[in-house]
């Protein structure tokens, strides 16, 4: 795990602090439906333009991941599809698909929180967004209120293991 970013809370900017906040309520959102926590917001000339949590589950749909929601929000605000002054905080490693989003929408700089072990395409498994080759390269900086961020993930899983653990146990009743 790459963590060379990874600051102190206290250690961060006003600014990081503020918006991986925000992210973070988003996540919240996400997992009092029953999503995995993950939340995002755009921001632009110091104002939130897009927000978006998962809504995997309940869409069923594949592409609604928080930074996506987050970066149609922000395009719809702007009357534009490029976010080219814009940031985007996400409280888990971008996957390949919105790390595709956020190049091709032109995002300035993404800041996540939790690394991403499996799947993560901001410095863990590769780093697409400040690959060369691309038209675009989007700045990134990993580690941003990384253990709050993690804490939400692992506690969301912790309690879906009970839940099905619980439910294992359970007597069936025959019908």
């Amino acid at each position: 795990m790459t963590e060379e970013n990874h600051e102190r809370l206290s250690d961060l900017p006003e600014e990081q602090v503020k918006f991986m906040q925000a992210a973070i309520d988003e996540a919240n959102k996400a997992a009092a439906i029953g999503e995995v926590p993950i939340g995002a917001v755009v921001v632009y000339d110091g104002e939130i333009i897009g927000r978006g949590h998962n809504l995997r589950e309940n869409s069923q749909n594949a592409t609604t991941h928080a930074e996506m929601i987050a970066i149609q929000e922000a395009n719809k605000n702007r009357d534009s599809w490029r976010l080219m002054d814009a940031d985007l905080y996400v409280t888990l490693e971008p996957c390949p698909m919105c790390s595709g989003a956020m190049i091709q929408s032109r995002v300035r700089h993404v800041y996540f929180g939790a690394y991403d072990q499996k799947g993560g395409t901001a410095g863990t498994l590769m780093n697409l967004l400040q690959d060369s080759r691309f038209n675009h390269q989007v700045g990134v900086t990993g580690g941003v209120m990384h253990d709050e961020c993690q804490k939400l993930l692992q506690d969301f899983f912790a309690e879906l293991r009970l839940k099905r653990k619980n439910a294992s146990r359970k007597p069936k009743l025959d019908a």
